[in-house]
């Protein structure tokens, strides 16, 4: 019966492990027209401390899309453990 708690413990420690988290900010909007261009630019953060010159900012995303005029922009974060994190902005616009 022990061995089974344990086995128990043991993957519900490991599927813990495993999970992340992935929660999308609205940004802002413009009163320019929704257009049909989307930009996106990501940077990742390794133990909330190291990055390594990423640019996960609007400027960056509008110019990924090739967006001149832009409308609106989110902001996505993922989580894994706080090992991990993920920024993306995603830019819409002209």
């Amino acid at each position: 019966m022990l061995k089974r708690i344990y086995q128990f413990v043991l993957v519900l420690s490991v599927a813990s492990m495993l999970a992340g988290c992935a929660m999308t900010f609205p940004g802002g909007a413009t009163s320019n027209p929704i257009g049909p261009k989307v930009g996106v630019a990501t940077g990742h953060i390794y133990l909330g401390v190291l990055y390594f010159d990423q640019d996960a900012s609007i400027l960056k995303a509008a110019k990924n899309g090739g967006i001149t005029k832009i409308s609106t922009f989110d902001v996505k974060k993922t989580d894994i453990l706080g090992l991990v994190q993920s920024y993306e902005t995603i830019v819409t616009g002209e």
